[in-house]
C-alpha cells in the first residue's frame, strides 16, 4: 500500500490488512482528520443471524468508533426484499415482511457487543431501509433516480457482468438492487451527513453508484472503502466449517463451538486473523503469527479467546478454554460441551447410535454418519467406535455419553 494515511481510522485499516480499496483515499484521510465521520455498512436479513463471514465489516465498524468515528447500522429491510445479485449464480429466495423482521430482530442482538449506541456524536446508531425504501413511489423514483442510472455501465460491473456470461438468468428485480442501494447511501448522506460507505470488495460497484448518485442529485462528496473477500489459507470461504456456518448467535452455534472454529485454524492462518479479529498490538499479532510446532497452538488458544471474549465475553471464553483442556488433555467430557439432550418418551426402548451422531451434530445425515463410523473416525466415550448397528437402551444412557467425530468435535448426550 503506497498511500501513508496520517488519520488513525486509515492507518488501522491498511495496518491490520482490513483495507482493499479505497475511492479517494488522500479525501476520506482528510475528511477523517478534520472532524467526526459518520460511516455505514448495510447488513440485508437474508437469515435470523450473521456468520463469521460478516466480522470482517462488523470489526470495521468497531475500529470506526475506537478512533474517533460514528459507526452506522444500516438493516436492510427494504433491500432484503429485493435481494443482492452481486457474485451469485442464482436468485435468493423471496422471504416475507414478517420473516425479514423476524431476521432482523436476531440480527440486532450481536451488535452491542461490538459498537456502543447512543446519542453522543460518537456513538453507533442503526437504521433500517425500509424506512425510505417501503415508501417510494415508483414513478416518481424512477424519474428522480432511476434517470442517473446508465445501463450499459450496470452492464458492465463485474457482479452482473459475471452472472450474464455464464449465462444465468438475472432478474428485472435483482438489477433494480443497486440502484436502491445507492439510493440508500445518499439517503444516509442527507438525513445523518453519513460520508462513507464500507463493505466487502464484492460490493465496489454498488459502493461507486451511491457515491455517485449523491455526487448527481445533492452535488456532495463522500467516500467508498472495502475490505477484501477473506478465505481461508486452504481456499475455504470465511466463515464456513465442517457443519456449515459458523453463526455469531449464540442460540445457534455456542460459545464452546465459536471458541473452537477459532481454536481450529490453520497454522497459515493465525497471524491474519489476530490482526483482523482481535486488538492486540500488532507487534504480539506477528509474534504470535511467526510462531511454529507446539507452541502455534498456544497462539490458536489466544485468538479463540480474544475472539470469544468480544463476542460471547471473557467468561464464556474462559469456560470454552477449559472445556476445551478437559476433553483434549485429560480426555474428560467437559462441562460446556454441545449437549443433546433427550425425554424418556423420545427414547422409548433406545435409539440408534447413528441417530445419536446425527442429532448431536456431528454429521449431517444417517449416511455422514455411517461412514464416519466405517472410517474409523467415531468415538464414544473416548474408545473407537466400529458398529453402525449399535443400539443405545436406556441403561446405556443411565449417565451421559460423549460422542466424538475425529479429533476436534464432540458432543454429550444425556437423559433430561
Amino acid at each position: 500500500m503506497a498511500y501513508h494515511p496520517k488519520s488513525d481510522f486509515l492507518r488501522v485499516m491498511i495496518e491490520r490488512g482490513f483495507l482493499a480499496d479505497c475511492t479517494d483515499y488522500q479525501g476520506l484521510d482528510e475528511a477523517l482528520i478534520k472532524g467526526v465521520v459518520p460511516a455505514y455498512i448495510g447488513f440485508d436479513a437474508t437469515a435470523t443471524s450473521l456468520h463469521v463471514g460478516s466480522l470482517i465489516q462488523i470489526m470495521m465498524l468497531r475500529w470506526l468508533q475506537k478512533t474517533g468515528h460514528k459507526p452506522i447500522v444500516l438493516m436492510g429491510g427494504g433491500t432484503t426484499k429485493v435481494g443482492d445479485p452481486s457474485f451469485r449464480a442464482d436468485e435468493r429466495p423471496l422471504l416475507t415482511p414478517a420473516q425479514i423482521d423476524s431476521n432482523i430482530e436476531g440480527i440486532k442482538r450481536v451488535f452491542s457487543h461490538y459498537v456502543s449506541f447512543g446519542d453522543a456524536p460518537t456513538d453507533a446508531m442503526m437504521r433500517n431501509n425500509a424506512e425510505w425504501l417501503d415508501g417510494l413511489n415508483y414513478l416518481d423514483f424512477l424519474r428522480d433516480v432511476g434517470r442517473h442510472f446508465s445501463v450499459n455501465r450496470m452492464l458492465s460491473f463485474e457482479s452482473v457482468k459475471s452472472r450474464l456470461d455464464r449465462e444465468q438468468s438475472l432478474s428485472f428485480l435483482e438489477f433494480n438492487y443497486m440502484i436502491l442501494q445507492a439510493y440508500d447511501f445518499m439517503e444516509l448522506h442527507r438525513r445523518y451527513g453519513c460520508l462513507m460507505q464500507m463493505g466487502g470488495s464484492d460490493q465496489w460497484g454498488n459502493i461507486v453508484n451511491g457515491i455517485d448518485l449523491t455526487r448527481r442529485i445533492l452535488d456532495d462528496q463522500v467516500f467508498g472503502l472495502t475490505s477484501p473477500l477473506l478465505t481461508t489459507s486452504d481456499g475455504k470461504k470465511m466463515g464456513k466449517s465442517q457443519d456449515g456456518a459458523v453463526w455469531l448467535n449464540a442460540d445457534l452455534v455456542s460459545a464452546y463451538q465459536f471458541w473452537q472454529f477459532w481454536r481450529n485454524t490453520t497454522d497459515a492462518d493465525v497471524g491474519r486473523f489476530l490482526k483482523l479479529y482481535t486488538e492486540l498490538p500488532l507487534e504480539e499479532c506477528e509474534r504470535l503469527g511467526a510462531l511454529e510446532g507446539q507452541e502455534i497452538n498456544d497462539a490458536k488458544i489466544v485468538l479463540a479467546n480474544e475472539v470469544t471474549t468480544l463476542l460471547h465475553g471473557a467468561e464464556a471464553a474462559a469456560a470454552a478454554e477449559a472445556t476445551a483442556r478437559e476433553v483434549f488433555e485429560k480426555g474428560g467430557t467437559g462441562d460446556d460441551l454441545p449437549t443433546l439432550t433427550l425425554s424418556a418418551d423420545e427414547l422409548g426402548d433406545g435409539i440408534s447410535i447413528v441417530q445419536l451422531i446425527v442429532r448431536s451434530g456431528l454429521a449431517k445425515s444417517g449416511k455422514d454418519a455411517k461412514r464416519l463410523i466405517a472410517e474409523g473416525g467415531a468415538k464414544l466415550n473416548d474408545a473407537d467406535l466400529s458398529d453402525a448397528g449399535l443400539f443405545m437402551t436406556p441403561d446405556k444412557l443411565a449417565e451421559p455419553i460423549k460422542l466424538s467425530a475425529g479429533k476436534k468435535r464432540h458432543a454429550l448426550v444425556k437423559l433430561g
